[in-house]
């Protein structure tokens, strides 16, 4: 599936209203006997309207992730119905996606046509895949069970179990680091060994990547509570901060210091890392679960999935220039996230500026609150 770099609609046709029901375009009547101004076209068609974001893709079935392009609009989904989770090369060249079949599939995007396939890759299904390189594959099951693959030859080079139950993300920096049970699992790729695992959180680890320049690594948990580690320092959790939010399902890296959040709340907030605040929120899949969310290849649009079965497209062209204040603001209880962008708590535009405005007031009458305070505690 692609996304047009274009996003523009055109309407196909336009009709005049019924004489009887015209409305005049100007303001004030033309007074008697004066001719209408011959330049001015009452028929005259709308141009077409630019889109800020691509428009929503209608899927069939739930899609339970999404993969871009390293360099173009292009986007690949995996649905539930003959099920995949796709991960593209960093090329672009090689669409990776594995599934409950317990294959692995490598396929040409270009042509559509299917490269290899690896049969009974695993004993259990397949939850997860992280593209090391060009060639190298790691793989995670629902019974805990990891597996690193040279695609040149298609047999499995690191075949490990130290988790009790599914893998549930992988990220890499020299080694593979597995999110699933409530402990973060560490491998070392080079050595084809087990590292740790570290001490058991209170909720399933469901989401993991790496942030502040190879320095942080960051989960999402089942309970919505992100817990950070210190790289070489994977045994035990050096921060955490709950959010509102129930389970993260998936963490899209913006910039090193900015993270977008997929939840099943159906909301996409962005999160700053270290110092940990919620920025605001991208957007939303109203009532419906998110499961997925994926940058463009020039950090302009984020893609989400949800069970709504709708891709939807956020624009997060500002949200490398979010900046954070070390001071943290007492926030009024029931209030509602920032919004970060013209969709991010509905469809229509022709409000956003009302919630700007909303907004703006709140964040002053906080901020007078905060000084008429004597406490500086939240």
């Amino acid at each position: 599936m692609a996304a047009s770099s274009e996003h523009v609609e055109t309407d196909s046709t336009v009709t005049d209203p019924p004489e009887t029901t015209r409305v005049q375009e100007t303001s004030d009547p033309e007074p008697a006997g004066q001719e209408p101004d011959p330049d001015e076209d009452e028929d005259e068609p709308p141009g077409p309207r630019i889109r800020e974001t691509p428009e929503d893709i209608k899927l069939e079935a739930i899609a339970n992730t999404v993969a871009l392009h390293p360099s173009r609009d292009v986007l690949g989904a995996g649905t539930w119905t003959g099920t995949c989770t796709p991960s593209r090369t960093r090329t672009g060249l090689k669409l990776y996606s594995v599934s409950r079949d317990k294959a692995v599939h490598m396929l040409d995007p270009e042509r559509g046509q299917l490269v290899t396939r690896i049969r009974g890759a695993h004993d259990a299904p397949i939850n997860s895949l992280l593209l090391v390189d060009e060639n190298i594959l790691a793989t995670g099951d629902d019974q805990g069970t990891l597996k690193v693959w040279d695609m040149r030859r298609g047999t499995a080079f690191m075949d490990l179990k130290q988790h009790e139950d599914y893998i549930s993300d992988i990220s890499e920096l020299d080694f593979c680091l597995l999110s699933g049970d409530g402990t973060m699992g560490v491998f070392n790729i080079k050595r084809r060994r087990f590292e740790l695992l570290s001490e058991f959180q209170s909720g399933d680890l469901t989401s993991v990547t790496i942030m502040k320049r190879g320095r942080k690594v960051v989960c999402g948990s089942s309970e919505g509570t992100v817990y950070i580690f210190n790289w070489n320092g994977f045994g035990a959790t050096s921060d955490r901060f709950a959010i509102k939010a129930e389970s993260i399902e998936c963490i899209a890296p913006i910039t090193d210091d900015i993270m977008c959040t997929a939840s099943m709340d159906g909301y996409i907030r962005a999160i700053n890392v270290l110092p940990n605040r919620v920025l605001g929120c991208i957007g939303q899949h109203i009532g419906e679960p998110s499961k997925s969310c994926a940058k463009s290849w020039d950090t302009r649009f984020l893609a989400s999935s949800a069970h709504d079965q709708l891709i939807k497209f956020w624009d997060i062209s500002g949200l490398p220039n979010q900046t954070v204040d070390e001071y943290r603001k007492r926030k009024k209880k029931g209030g509602r996230m920032k919004s970060l962008t013209k969709k991010a708590h509905g469809e229509n535009d022709f409000f956003s500026g009302l919630v700007e405005e909303t907004e703006k007031k709140e964040e002053e009458e906080e901020e007078e609150d905060e000084d008429d305070s004597d406490s500086g505690s939240d």
